[in-house]
């Protein structure tokens, strides 16, 4: 697995799996909140399979 999702898209994956969660935990939003697990994942790994199988990412170029 390589890196492919940079800073500011993990951090946004983050906000938006744990503000899932946290509305599920709270009632809000049902067990469908529970899907924020993926976003957290991806942000924690720093892997999102998705950008692979379309050949994107969101990682600054390394300099050579």
């Amino acid at each position: 697995m390589q890196t492919n999702v940079g800073g500011i898209d993990r951090i946004v994956r983050a906000v938006i799996g744990l503000a899932l969660i946290a509305l599920t935990l709270a009632g809000t939003i049902g067990v469908w909140g529970w899907i924020g697990v993926v976003p957290l994942l991806t942000a924690a790994l720093g892997f999102c399979p998705i950008y692979t199988m379309l050949g994107f990412s969101s990682c600054p170029m390394k300099k050579t």
